[in-house]
């Protein structure tokens, strides 16, 4: 098999891995060596024709030793199989980074022969583009659960980014879909690599030129739609998962069908992409807005609706603590305000020292006032808290829910959700009466 017919078979392999992460490292060119790394993101650049110049997303080999029920590339799936040697690796990765190509490098891996083996395959590829290629460009490597702790060490001194895929959002659910994992053996990487990028800044801060461990941190992704778990359950693992292991993110993947077993919903089922992305809008309130997991979700309430954002929901169960004097309230409740992010809410508590906001102001500062104003007073202005719940939610109500021609938020995506086949909409509707049905729910749950 040529190396285009691997890259082939591995590249495609390698689409279910998620990274879409910015870099997170800063590392300028240097005289002899190639490459460079920028923090704000290595995927925004464009070559002479077009193209976007990206990382190299690959997998080292799709021969797996485990049978993950969920994984195209399990052990008794038919597909074709292929293995990188390191050297070939090395050579397609510079070779793509000197044809303006690639910035960077994301590299993965099925488990060959066992995670020891493969791990030090993927370090053996990795040393030769740090040491004879000097490549320093970006690279973010896959853990491989139950790899030895000092393999472990050597793939993050070479690495920018490490991560280890939780996969699954509970204990029941790896022991029942992939048998050959246990969350021991993936989270004990994860405190394996947290620890060490704490020692790391340390170490740094004493020895400038002491080796980097991972600078860009680590992150990890999660299946959500093939198990049973709540949207509840999985914001709370997700909430740990920051705290104990200080993770820079949680990934989530919609669950794809990719192979038929009796264990997984039906390989027609569509892929969760709305409860997707409302997880990726609660996880932005844990980590810039200040929202503890329970306050999201709880016991009465365990899934997201459909029809808000999780902000918005909030802020319409909590109508008691608006409205907001926004020349007055603390930072912290100036987050909790539909409209109102972390940027304008740090420029409305520096513009308000000089002189009382009204409306204008608030709208330069870059509030959305479309939402904001149901929650907040201001100069020469009162909010229009009053209004009933109903015409509120109305006012709040996702419009991405009812764009017919976006597949990721659409309303009438049979089966996409369950949430959207428990509120009983009819695809049959017309947009006005789909969107009174979904105030309707909203306003009943109330």
């Amino acid at each position: 098999m040529d190396l285009m017919q691997k890259l082939t078979i591995l590249a495609d392999s390698a689409k279910y891995d998620v990274a879409c992460t910015s870099s997170g490292v800063n590392r300028g060119g240097a005289h002899g060596s190639i490459g460079s790394a920028s923090a704000p993101g290595i995927c925004h650049t464009f070559s002479a024709d077009g193209r976007c110049v990206s990382l190299l997303k690959v997998l080292m080999t799709n021969v797996c030793t485990f049978d993950c029920a969920y994984c195209v590339n399990r052990r008794s799936n038919d597909v074709p199989r292929a293995a990188f040697t390191p050297q070939e690796l090395a050579d397609l990765t510079i070779q793509f980074y000197r044809r303006n190509y690639i910035e960077g490098l994301f590299l993965s891996s099925a488990v060959l022969v066992n995670p020891d083996y493969t791990t030090e395959q993927m370090i053996k590829a990795l040393e030769l583009l740090r040491g004879p290629y000097r490549f320093r460009g970006y690279i973010h490597a896959k853990a491989i659960p139950g790899a030895d702790p000092l393999l472990i060490q050597r793939l993050g001194i070479l690495a920018d980014r490490l991560s280890v895929n939780i996969e699954l959002p509970s204990a029941a659910s790896l022991d029942r879909l992939a048998p050959d994992k246990k969350k021991a053996s993936i989270l004990t990487p994860m405190k394996q690599i947290a620890v060490g990028h704490a020692q790391n800044r340390k170490e740094l801060a004493v020895y400038r030129n002491a080796p980097k461990f991972a600078p860009a941190g680590q992150s990890t992704q999660m299946i959500v739609g093939a198990t049973p778990e709540t949207d509840r359950q999985i914001l709370k693992l997700t909430e740990g998962l920051y705290h104990r292991y200080s993770l820079k993110r949680v990934f989530y993947s919609a669950y794809i069908p990719v192979s038929q077993d009796s264990r997984l919903p039906a390989l027609d089922t569509k892929p969760p992409l709305l409860r997707e992305h409302r997880l990726y809008q609660a996880d932005w309130l844990l980590r810039f807005y200040h929202f503890d997991a329970d306050e999201i979700l709880d016991d009465d309430n365990p899934n997201f609706d459909p029809f808000l954002d999780p902000k918005c929901n909030w802020a319409l169960h909590h109508l008691e603590q608006f409205p907001v004097d926004i020349n007055r309230a603390p930072l912290e409740m100036l987050l909790r305000v539909p409209g109102i992010g972390p940027k304008s809410a740090k420029r409305i508590v520096q513009a308000r020292r000089h002189s009382q906001l009204g409306l204008d102001e608030l709208k330069r500062i870059g509030v959305v006032l479309k939402r904001a104003q149901y929650f907040i007073v201001c100069k020469g202005f009162t909010s229009a808290h009053g209004t009933n719940r109903r015409a509120i939610a109305s006012a709040l109500i996702d419009p991405n829910v009812f764009t017919a021609h976006t597949e990721q938020l659409s309303l009438f995506s049979l089966g996409e959700t369950p949430q959207l086949s428990a509120a009983g909409i009819s695809p049959d509707l017309t947009l006005p009466q789909a969107k009174e049905a979904a105030i309707s729910c909203i306003a009943n749950r109330m």
